[in-house]
């Protein structure tokens, strides 16, 4: 795939840091919005990204060479005219989504390839909103986008599998992991085993076995050490599988499979407890706390993004 120009749909936090991650791998990149606050904020937003990379050792190239690689269009049909691809990141509303990809069908290239940022959505429940549901597909990236090296790849029944493969190839080359999600399933692969965990996580909370803090101690030195190193079914080979077949018939009954969250979510939200937004959520932030947070987080996420980087050879 020759790739000469990127459209990003959406300004927000996903479409921002989407467009900074092809910025980074040195692609021209045009991103617009509808709320042109929204566009203008981007703008800051991607600096402040591009700037935390330089400060721990993570970025090549100056901050100003890369962002000028960014391109903020006020109007869409300017943003996508001459794109080799075009990526949505707007919010997860599917009547928006539609009512956007026919829009863009009607001003990109009749080569381009459309993809949607969607992390709720099954591919073809887009597709048809498009006059070329064969160059159609999900590229779904992890938030932050440009650090999380991520991106499943979901095609409809009516994709072209080379324009599946022409995108894999393309995130390979950028030094992201693409997977190819073989086919069309809520929630894809990452959310559902995200979620599963969650449920479960919430459960042994709502029946008093543990508190939220436990929960994240436990995972956080035990299990959550190995995942990154050997992942799911490599760590299931190591710890042996008649052993965890056994675990398995004996857990698997007791397992939370409740098809509704229970109380303690919908109460939180009730609450105004929606996370460190409102200061509050499973856990109370006060001053500096929220912030802390996501600067841990981010500082090891560069770390390991300068690891990739440097066990890839770049």
């Amino acid at each position: 795939m020759t790739l000469n120009q990127v459209a990003v749909i959406g300004a927000g936090l996903m479409g921002t840091t989407i467009a900074l991650d092809f910025a980074l791998a040195g692609y021209a990149v045009r991103i617009t919005d509808a709320n042109a606050q929204s566009l203008k904020n981007s703008e800051a937003t991607a600096r402040v990204h591009a700037e935390l990379l330089q400060t721990h050792g993570a970025l090549p190239e100056s901050v100003g060479t890369v962002l000028a690689r960014i391109e903020r269009c006020p109007a869409l049909a300017a943003a996508v005219h001459g794109a080799d691809l075009v990526v949505e990141a707007v919010p997860e509303n599917l009547d928006l989504k539609r009512a956007l990809f026919r829009q863009i069908d009607a001003h990109a290239d009749p080569g381009a390839i459309l993809a949607s940022n969607t992390s709720s959505f099954v591919p073809s429940l887009l597709a048809d909103a498009t006059g070329r549901p064969e160059r159609f597909l999900v590229a779904h990236y992890w938030n932050p986008a440009h650090l999380i090296p991520l991106v499943e790849l979901v095609p409809s029944a009516q994709t072209d599998p080379e324009v599946v493969e022409a995108l894999r190839a393309l995130y390979t080359r950028m030094g992201k992991q693409p997977v190819v999600v073989r086919r069309e399933k809520l929630g894809f692969i990452g959310n559902r085993l995200q979620f599963a965990l969650l449920r479960e996580a919430m459960a042994l909370v709502e029946e008093g076995v543990a508190t939220p803090d436990d929960v994240d101690t436990v995972v956080r030195a035990s299990f959550g050490r190995r995942l990154p190193a050997t992942g799911i079914f490599h760590t299931a080979d190591l710890g042996g599988l008649d052993v965890l077949l056994a675990i398995c018939r004996t857990l698997f009954p007791d397992l939370a499979a409740n098809a509704e969250p229970g109380p303690s979510m919908p109460a939180l939200v009730e609450d105004d407890r929606l996370g460190v937004k409102t200061h509050a959520g499973w856990f109370r932030y006060g001053p500096g706390e929220a912030d802390e947070l996501r600067r841990t987080l981010s500082e090891e996420l560069i770390r390991r993004a300068r690891e990739d980087r440097s066990g890839s050879g770049l």
